[in-house]
């Protein structure tokens, strides 16, 4: 690869900084001259590119740094997906991919009830509830944190089905909003009648 791509090329191979990404780096290095080149308009266009320059070695290095935390990664993500045997889908956000790479790296190891636990905690970020059905062979999770389906049920699904033994079976149970729960928080016919069922079965 050396040779065939210009320098800096491949850090930005994803994504190329915007320049309000940088503006913030560039330092003002007509600052360290003399006063008698403040007049000079050849010696300010030199300072301006070498500072621009400046700027986007730093953003640059700082970047790159956040593609070591899953939390903070951008461009870094497909890096991740590789190195964890991850289908890289750039169609997902980057959010629905973390999570995904979350709940794969607490899924490392021997299965336990306290692992499915933790990797639903990395799709959700609410409390959920762990049955084990020792007798038909399955488990229940129960999302107690969250109301109705939560978000990414489609990654939690393919990340649960390459954790768990392959002779468990699992099902979802989900907590919605009842009538009586409605009316201890003082929601009105008149208010009720404005939201759809959808929105009351999640109604905080």
């Amino acid at each position: 690869m050396y040779g065939k791509m210009q320098y800096g090329e491949l850090l930005y191979a994803q994504e190329k900084p915007q320049a309000e990404d940088i503006e913030m780096f560039i330092p003002d290095l007509m600052g360290y001259l003399p006063p008698y080149y403040g007049s000079s308009k050849v010696m300010r266009n030199i300072q301006d590119a070498i500072a621009k320059e400046v700027g986007t070695q730093k953003y640059a290095s700082g970047d790159v740094l956040k593609q070591f935390f899953v939390d903070t990664a951008t461009w870094g993500l497909d890096f991740w997906e590789e190195e964890l045997d991850l289908e890289i889908d750039k169609s997902k956000t980057y959010e629905a991919r973390r999570e995904v790479l979350k709940a794969k790296l607490r899924g490392t190891g021997t299965v336990t009830k306290g692992m499915i636990k933790n990797t639903c905690l990395a799709y959700t970020n609410a409390e959920v509830a762990i049955t084990e059905d020792y007798a038909n062979y399955r488990f229940i999770i129960k999302f107690i944190g969250v109301k109705g389906i939560p978000p990414n049920m489609e990654g939690l699904i393919q990340t649960i089905e390459e954790i768990k033994p392959a002779h468990l079976g699992y099902e979802f149970k989900y907590t919605y909003t009842v009538w009586q729960m409605l009316t201890e928080k003082e929601l009105t016919w008149q208010q009720a009648q404005i939201k759809t069922w959808d929105e009351l079965r999640v109604f905080e």
